[in-house]
This record gives C-alpha cells, sequence and structure tokens, in this order.
C-alpha cells in the first residue's frame, strides 16, 4: 500500500473569503474531555508509556522530564492519534505506543522552546528551564527526542518512521525559521503560516496520520485524516497567538503578552502592522525591534490591535481552516470519532476569549 505524499512545508492563507464552521460549538464544552470516555482506557496505556521511557539511571532526566509532564497540559497530540485509529476501527495497541512517541516529541520541542524564549512559566508553573537551568533542559529534551525514535523502531514500520521522522526534521526546522521572524517587523504572512505550520502543524498531521497508518487505510484515507491534522493544526496556533493577547482570563498556562514580551510576530501582530499609521509604527519599532518595553505597552498594543480589528480578522482566518478540516473528514466513517474530530476543530478555534 503506498500511503499519501508528504505535502509542502508552505502554507499560504485561504485566498478565498472566511468560511464560518458549519456546527455551532460550546466553548465551555472541551471535546478531549468526550473523547477522553472512550479512550480513557488507551490513555491510561499511554501514560504507562510515558512513565516508563522516559526513566533513566541518570536522576536528574526522570525529574526534570516528569516535572514538565507532570504538569499535565492537554495532551491534544496523542488523543489525536488514538482518535484516529479508533476512527477507522482498529482493535490493536500499537497506536498507544506511538502516542507516546508523540508526546514525547512535544515534550522535547517545549523543553527546548522555553530556553530559546528564556520562558520562566510553563503550563501555570515554572518552567523546567527555570528550574533545572537551561543546559538540563536542552539536554533532556534531547534525551526525549531519543527515546521518541526508540519508539518509532520499536513499532517496526517504516512508513511510521518516515512519517514521524519528517515531523522532528520539520519541527527543527520551523524552529530556527521562528529566529529569523522574531524582532522581524518585515515578517509576512506566508512566512508566519510557513512557521507555524512547521512547529504546530506537522506534529497534528503526523499524529493523525500514524493512526490511520497501523489500521491500514488505503492511501487517500491517510492524506485526508493527515490534512485534517494540518488545517487543526494551524487554526489552533492562530487561536493560540490571539489568546496570549486578548483572553479573558489566563487559559494558556502561562502569563498573557508572551508574544510581545518576546517579540514574536504573530498574525494579529502583522495584520496590526500592515494597518499601521507611521505613529503605530514607531510603536511596534519599539517595542518588538527593540524590545524597549513599560509596563503600559501590552495593554496599549492589545488597543492597536483592536482599533484595526486584528484579533477579529485571525480568528476569521482560522475559521477558514476549521472549516477546511472539516472538509477533509467528509470522506472518512461517519461515527461518533469523526463527530468528536469535528467538534475539536471547532472548539479550537472558538475557545473562552
Amino acid at each position: 500500500m503506498t500511503l499519501c505524499k508528504m505535502a509542502d512545508n508552505r502554507e499560504q492563507a485561504p485566498a478565498a473569503a472566511p468560511v464560518t464552521v458549519k456546527q455551532p460549538v460550546n466553548p465551555a464544552v472541551n471535546p478531549l474531555e468526550n473523547m477522553m470516555g472512550y479512550l480513557k482506557a488507551d490513555m491510561a496505556s499511554v501514560n504507562a508509556f510515558i512513565l516508563d521511557k522516559m526513566q533513566s539511571d541518570i536522576p536528574l532526566i526522570p525529574e526534570l522530564a516528569g516535572h514538565l509532564i507532570a504538569a499535565g497540559g492537554k495532551r491534544i497530540r496523542p488523543m489525536l492519534t488514538l482518535a484516529s485509529a479508533a476512527l477507522f476501527g482498529y482493535s490493536g495497541n500499537r497506536q498507544n505506543r506511538l502516542a507516546a512517541c508523540v508526546e514525547f516529541i512535544h515534550t522535547a520541542t517545549l523543553l527546548h522552546d522555553d530556553v530559546v524564549d528564556e520562558s520562566d512559566q510553563r503550563r501555570g508553573k515554572a518552567s523546567a528551564n527555570a528550574v533545572f537551568g537551561n543546559e538540563a533542559a536542552v539536554l533532556v529534551g534531547d534525551f526525549l527526542f531519543s527515546r521518541s525514535f526508540q519508539l518509532m523502531v520499536e513499532d517496526g514500520s517504516l512508513d511510521v518512521l518516515r512519517i514521524l521522522s519528517n515531523a522532528s526534521a520539520v519541527i527543527a526546522e520551523g524552529e530556527v525559521l521562528q529566529l529569523s521572524t522574531a524582532n522581524n517587523l518585515d515578517t509576512t504572512r506566508d512566512d508566519y503560516f510557513h512557521v507555524i505550520r512547521s512547529k504546530t502543524a506537522e506534529l497534528f498531521a503526523a499524529a493523525c496520520e500514524v493512526g490511520a497508518v497501523v489500521a491500514g487505510r488505503s492511501s487517500l484515507e491517510c492524506a485526508a485524516i493527515r490534512d485534517y491534522g494540518i488545517n487543526l493544526g494551524i487554526a489552533f496556533q492562530i487561536s493560540d497567538d490571539v489568546l496570549d493577547y486578548a483572553a479573558s482570563a489566563d487559559v494558556l498556562g502561562k502569563s498573557l503578552g508572551d508574544d510581545f514580551k518576546e517579540g514574536k510576530l504573530t498574525l494579529p501582530v502583522i495584520i496590526a502592522l500592515e494597518k499601521a499609521t507611521a505613529e503605530e509604527k514607531i510603536f511596534w519599532q519599539r517595542t518588538l525591534m527593540s524590545l524597549e518595553q513599560t509596563d503600559e505597552d501590552l495593554h496599549h498594543a492589545v488597543e492597536i490591535m483592536r482599533r484595526h480589528e486584528a484579533f477579529k480578522l485571525s480568528l476569521d482566518v482560522a475559521r477558514g481552516y476549521a472549516a477546511k478540516g472539516i472538509a477533509n473528514l467528509l470522506s472518512l466513517p461517519a461515527n461518533h470519532v469523526r463527530g468528536d474530530l469535528e467538534a475539536l476543530i471547532a472548539f479550537a478555534v472558538e475557545r473562552q476569549y
């Protein structure tokens, strides 16, 4: 069986007018909680794999890895692997080990991200690098990447190895690309979408695709669920980037305005820059390029973005990707899992602000 080919890493914003997600969504209801109901046993197996495989004779490794993993998180990526396998009626258990592999890749990238961003908080608690130091965080991140490859090899599928190893490489490329866009007011929408497709959406896509692979599905079905993962990841990241400025409460597990403080050029900022007055451009140059910020600057940045409807326009783009993701599912089995995946991509956009 020939599996779907890897898509090009560059993603363009939708050219057509934004499409509203077709079904109503209650943003207070997280579809992941519903999915956990019928995936509970598999998720317990995933957590057991995670706890077992992060062990080492070097005590600092499980201590540091456990610091981040024990902090919780959405577990959305391993859940996608489990849900994808369930969508296609797979009754084996390979998906559990691969879901743990996906979570290790994600955790490793978080450890590296926090060092690069000099973050002192993750998931509502002190970040691993703040507690254990940058050197230890980087090296334990490397350890988790290595563990993920061991899990890929243990699965025995070259297709799985190709999908997940490719995702790991693309994520690393996205990290490097983001370095070149930070503090750079010339960053374009295309640059932004290239970064978030690589850093976020690629692992969502791989998590979905390996579930279809272990279920032995056709290349068309593998491609459809992979494309769903891409669109989910992009919609999710755009929403997160809006939440960083506009959340009504700290729902991110980190301080609001972290992207602003780090000088990241996210979609709301790019839209505001496209419409900026001369005075506003001077403000963005000072705060994002030079990182010369006062206590009032974050509030002023939010005011500028609201004035130019940057949050609304960003969410419109995210809704366009959500609609594309729902369309990706139409050719797949029409069961309760598909319904939850449809609700999930809508929830990713319509979370509380």
